[in-house]
């Protein structure tokens, strides 16, 4: 626990005027600014004293209404401050916040509801420390005044923006139309339940009574396989691409792994198994419709930035081609998009933050929609949309 103790400006104001009436008193022989003086020295040093004497500590526990902070999005904080003391001093408190995220983090202590709590924003991904607590009392005078620091830091992650974006015109796959290309996956849902004969080790929940009547011996439910088209999605973090990273977010970025996270999201709600990697070919996140899946892709984006080389994008996806095939890149001039090949997916959509002359044309030769990505992730995602109708999708 730090502890810092300093005289307030008006204690400050004390001890000079003290000073002051000292020298006078010495020059002019005068007995009544003496005394003045020497009060005000003792008052300011009973002051001092008075805050710095009591012993106190506590402990700080935080809870965040939301496990993950979106950026702008707003979570409540609610911090449990136990102190222990000869006496409840009154004050004021204030929770340390990191310049990622923004509120009113302070107010009177104690408080009149007996708990702390106020409203954060996210401003930044990233994962940030949150915290210490600190409590500032001050004397009834106002001479001096104690600043003491309680608890440890609470880390707090904050995730890219998720857009609701348009669907796409037709469910693809790589044969184009219907998807065919599939993953294997487990359905949830009842009318994938098909029943088979029991095997030692079965939980005893799991047996279809009306398929065991009717073949007259134990058969358990089995769930069956779902085919389910794949999706790949694609962040180009080479640094080439890119503004180096600084002090403040490059909104470029920013909102290119806003697209990433919102596209992921959302092909998986429509039913895709995506994966999402980055441009060197590190798997980022899966999502097979599990909850778990889509927080564990906004935690890996929460602290991506731009580095390193890219490699060939036919080796990112291998042997089989995707359906829908979403790669977003930063700078992209005409070499670098003549060299862009989508591999045989059904529905290849770039999406570039800064399209160099000649880029768009050299891309679109190889069967890419193109759209230029700009602040608004929803519009840049719906003229690709809009584009593929253009080029032959038909809406379902």
């Amino acid at each position: 626990m730090r502890r810092r103790r300093t005289l307030t400006l008006r204690g400050t104001g004390a001890l000079v005027a003290a000073l002051g009436c000292m020298i006078a008193a010495n020059l002019a022989g005068s007995r009544i600014l003496l005394y003045i003086g020497l009060l005000l020295a003792l008052l300011t040093l009973f002051c001092v004293v008075a805050v710095r004497v009591p012993r106190r500590s506590g402990t700080v526990t935080r809870r965040i209404s939301t496990d993950l902070l979106t950026v702008s999005e707003a979570s409540r904080v609610t911090v449990r401050f136990t102190l222990r003391a000869l006496r409840v001093p009154h004050g004021l408190w204030h929770d340390v916040l990191p310049d990622a995220v923004s509120g009113d983090s302070g107010g009177e202590y104690p408080p009149e509801n007996g708990q702390l709590s106020y409203l954060i924003t996210g401003v930044r991904r990233g994962i940030w420390p949150l915290g210490p607590l600190m409590l500032r009392t001050v004397d009834p005078f106002g001479l001096a005044q104690r600043e003491q620091s309680f608890g440890d830091t609470r880390s707090i992650t904050v995730v890219p923006e998720i857009f609701t974006l348009a669907p796409l015109a037709v469910r693809v796959g790589a044969a184009g139309g219907t998807a065919h290309t599939s993953s294997s996956r487990l359905g949830q849902g009842s009318d994938n339940l098909s029943p088979r004969g029991y095997i030692p080790g079965d939980s005893m929940r799991r047996i279809h009574w009306r398929a065991t009547a009717h073949r007259g011996q134990l058969m358990v439910r089995q769930e069956e396989e779902e085919s389910s088209p794949d999706a790949v999605v694609v962040i180009d973090r080479s640094s080439r691409h890119w503004d180096l990273p600084g002090a403040d977010a490059d909104p470029a970025f920013e909102a290119a792994v806003s697209l990433c996270a919102s596209s992921a999201v959302h092909l998986a709600s429509e039913g895709y198994s995506v994966d999402v990697m980055d441009s060197a070919g590190g798997l980022l996140g899966t999502l097979r419709g599990h909850e778990d899946d889509r927080d564990g892709l906004l935690v890996a984006l929460a602290t991506v930035g731009p580095r390193g080389d890219s490699r060939d994008l036919a080796t990112l996806i291998g042997g089989t081609p995707p359906g829908p095939l979403v790669y977003i890149t930063g700078r992209l001039d005409e070499e670098d998009a003549a060299l862009l090949r989508p591999s045989g997916a059904a529905a290849p959509m770039l999406f570039s933050t800064e399209l160099l002359p000649g880029a768009a044309d050299a891309a679109r030769q190889h069967g890419w929609t193109v759209s230029p990505l700009g602040a608004d992730v929803a519009e840049a995602w719906e003229d690709a949309v809009s584009a593929r109708i253009g080029v032959g999708d038909v809406p379902g």
